[in-house]
């Protein structure tokens, strides 16, 4: 799903005018015309094309599932705007905006963690572990409970409280430059310190506003409209192609931050770039679904594990949050009869056996602390 651009010199003396080079996990190009060259995984790519049928799958049957079952050629003939208009009513109108939005969501969340356990080095370094994503519920329970998100709405406000939760991250781990290690510890702190407000916010509220804050907290696609998935979508348009051509100068960083200075690499700008990224996607996904859990932490060592690179694949970790979102989704409907759980629910039952896994991993590879 990913290249990465590398100089392959020209053949010499004529011979294929687009030569390759093979190993045992990757393929070199070269187009003489235009000049372009660079190296593809054949395995991450065939986990990408598997990844993104899974996602579509689970959006499908995401789709068919309600008081009304759909078969899945019903289902496939209202997406082409060939189906019955009833069906077509039920599809467009009352299923389509939550199975897109848990689509979006979970590919947001995943490419969001991969950019930043990647930049990181840490394993850990997710948005919901750094402080970002509880930034954004704070803002956002702020402004339910004192009244403000009538003027500016979830969608400003949760870009707003991770901004300035990212910057304020940013700041206090500066001393003489930023690190990984100083980014993971000083978020940790920031994320409890937006808890405890959001904590306050919610004691303080009244029961009603209580009750829609704690019911968006624990990260829900219930009801979800258009209106709230349109920001998103132009998120990702914007900010993805960005995640995918740095991703070359991230990788560089992996090396060290004096190895990477001395390849040309602008160590802190990058730094700043990622970040800023990532503080996007996850701000418009939270205020979108709620900040659901763990699918940032969990979707990109799943989607290396998958594909066997040697760093969160972005796109990768993308559709596998997605997968993971719809896939929580799904079961948090089914789970209980007569009951619809929050799919934060879910994810957070799966997502915690896999952060004792990476701390006890980490642990026994003398890296835990």
């Amino acid at each position: 799903m990913t290249t990465e651009l590398a100089p392959v010199p020209p053949p010499k003396g004529g011979g294929d005018p687009t030569p390759k080079r093979r190993t045992a996990d990757r393929v070199a190009f070269r187009i003489p015309a235009p000049p372009v060259s660079g190296v593809v995984r054949p395995r991450l790519l065939v986990v990408g094309l598997l990844l993104a049928a899974a996602a579509f799958l689970a959006f499908s049957v995401e789709i068919s599932v309600g008081d009304i079952a759909l078969p899945l050629g019903d289902v496939m003939k209202a997406l082409a705007g060939t189906g019955d208009p009833g069906t077509e009513l039920i599809v467009h109108e009352l299923r389509l905006p939550r199975a897109l939005a848990g689509l979006l969501v979970g590919i947001a969340f995943g490419i969001s963690g991969a950019l930043l356990q990647t930049v990181t080095l840490n394993p850990l370094a997710s948005p919901d572990m750094i402080g970002i994503t509880q930034g954004a519920g704070t803002a956002v329970v702020a402004g339910i409970v004192l009244g403000w998100d009538a003027g500016l709405g979830t969608q400003a406000l949760g870009l707003l409280g991770a901004a300035v939760t990212g910057l304020l991250v940013y700041a206090l781990a500066w001393k003489r430059g930023t690190t990984g290690y100083r980014i993971v510890l000083v978020g940790i702190g920031v994320a409890w310190i937006c808890t405890s407000i959001t904590d306050y916010l919610m004691a303080r509220g009244q029961r009603f506003q209580a009750q829609a804050a704690l019911g968006w907290l624990v990260g829900n696609l219930n009801g979800r409209t258009w209106d709230q998935i349109g920001p998103l979508a132009v998120t990702l348009a914007v900010l993805v192609p960005p995640a995918i051509l740095l991703g070359r100068q991230i990788r560089v960083m992996q090396l060290g931050d004096d190895v990477a200075k001395g390849l040309g690499t602008r160590v802190q700008l990058v730094r700043v770039a990622v970040l800023l990224i990532a503080v996007g996607l996850v701000a418009f996904g939270t205020a979108t679904a709620g900040p659901i859990a763990f699918v940032a932490l969990a979707a990109p060592q799943v989607a290396q594990r998958l594909a066997g690179t040697p760093f969160p694949p972005p796109v990768a970790a993308g559709l596998t949050g997605a997968v993971m979102v719809l896939v929580s989704d799904l079961a948090a409907r089914k789970l209980v009869p007569d009951t619809e759980l929050p799919v934060g629910v879910v994810t957070g039952v799966l997502g915690a056996p896999v952060l004792l896994w990476l701390l006890i991993r980490a642990n026994r590879a003398g890296s835990g602390g």
